[in-house]
C-alpha cells in the first residue's frame, strides 16, 4: 500500500467515485520514451493507497507508443472518458479520447485517434462542460512547434468521439509576465504551455489552471475567463504553486474541501503528486 510521495507519477489526477478516490497520472519510468498504459491507485483517503492497477494497455493494435501523458478521467452519462496524450512515429502528439464502463478501466479506444488538429503537435486535452452541457475539449498546443506555447478550446461531438467545432485561441504562454523562455535539446527556445484544467468558482469565475516556468522553475498558474465562458481570452493571475511542481488539478474531498494536486518536484523519477489545501476565491 504505498503511500502518495512513493508514488512516482506526473501530471497527478483525481477523481472521487462512489467514496473511492481514484489517482491516474502519466508513468514516471516510461513518460520520454517508449510506453504502453496508464494506471490507476484507489484509496479511501488521499494518504494511503492501493495498486498501481492497470487501467489501459496497450495490446499491439493501439495507434501510438511512446509520450503517453496526462491522462484524465471524467463521467458524461454514466461512463467514464479518459483523455491522454500520445505520439508515434508517423502521428504527431495529439489527444485521444478512451472509454470505460469503470474508473479502474479497461479503457478502450473511442475516438478514432487525436481529436486534437492533425498537423499541430498537441497534448494536454482536458473535457469541460459548459452552461448548457455541451461538451468541450481544451489543450495545448506545443511550444516546440507554436514557439510561444498556446492553449486552444474546441467543441466536442455530444458522444465525445470527434471534433465538434474550430479551435479558438484562449491565451498564450508570454501572456504571463512572470513566465520565462526555454531552450530545448534541439537548441529551440520559447514559452511553454502544459496542463490546462477548467474550474468554475462559487462565485461564477471560470479559471483555467496550467503550468509554464518561472525564474523559480515549474510553476502552477491560473487565468480567469474574462466572460465567464470557455470561449473567451483569458487573463492571467498570480500563480498558485512556484516552487519546481505543476501541471495541477482541482477537485473536492469527501469532506467538501477544495484540493489543488500536481507533481513535485518536475524531476525525472523524482516527482510524486501532492496535495494542497486552496481556499476559494483564489488570488482573482
Amino acid at each position: 500500500m504505498p503511500a502518495t510521495h512513493e508514488i512516482n507519477i506526473r501530471d497527478p489526477f483525481v477523481l472521487l467515485d462512489g467514496g473511492t478516490y481514484y489517482l491516474y497520472g502519466t508513468r514516471g519510468a516510461t513518460c520520454w520514451g517508449k510506453a504502453t498504459g496508464f494506471d490507476v491507485y484507489t484509496g479511501r483517503d488521499l494518504s494511503q493507497w492501493d495498486g498501481p492497477f492497470p487501467c489501459f494497455e496497450n495490446d499491439g493494435s493501439f495507434w501510438a507508443d511512446r509520450n503517453y501523458w496526462a491522462p484524465e478521467v471524467h463521467i458524461r452519462e454514466g461512463k467514464y472518458y479518459m483523455f491522454a496524450s500520445f505520439k508515434s512515429e508517423t502521428r504527431r502528439r495529439g489527444t485521444a479520447i478512451l472509454r470505460a464502463d469503470s474508473p479502474l478501466g479497461p479503457f478502450l479506444p473511442w475516438s478514432d485517434g487525436p481529436v486534437t488538429p492533425a498537423e499541430w503537435e498537441c497534448l494536454d486535452g482536458t473535457y469541460y462542460a459548459d452552461e448548457e452541457g455541451k461538451p468541450w475539449m481544451a489543450f495545448c498546443h506545443e511550444w516546440l512547434q507554436a514557439g510561444d506555447g498556446e492553449i486552444w478550446a474546441m467543441r466536442l461531438s455530444e458522444d465525445l468521439r470527434i471534433a465538434a467545432g474550430e479551435p479558438r485561441l484562449l491565451f498564450r504562454a508570454s501572456e504571463a509576465e512572470w513566465a520565462v523562455e526555454m531552450r530545448h535539446s534541439s537548441g529551440k527556445t520559447g514559452f511553454v504551455t502544459d496542463g490546462p484544467f477548467f474550474w468554475r468558482t462559487d462565485d461564477g469565475k471560470l479559471l483555467c489552471l496550467w503550468s509554464s516556468f518561472s525564474a523559480e522553475g515549474y510553476t502552477q498558474a491560473v487565468a480567469v475567463s474574462d466572460t465567464g465562458r470557455i470561449d473567451s481570452h483569458f487573463s492571467q493571475r498570480k500563480p498558485l504553486f512556484m516552487k519546481n511542481g505543476g501541471h495541477g488539478m482541482l477537485f473536492k474531498t469527501k469532506e467538501n474541501q477544495t484540493m489543488l494536486a500536481l507533481h513535485q518536484p518536475n524531476e525525472h523519477l523524482k516527482e510524486h503528486p501532492v496535495f494542497l489545501p486552496l481556499p476559494l476565491p483564489l488570488h482573482l
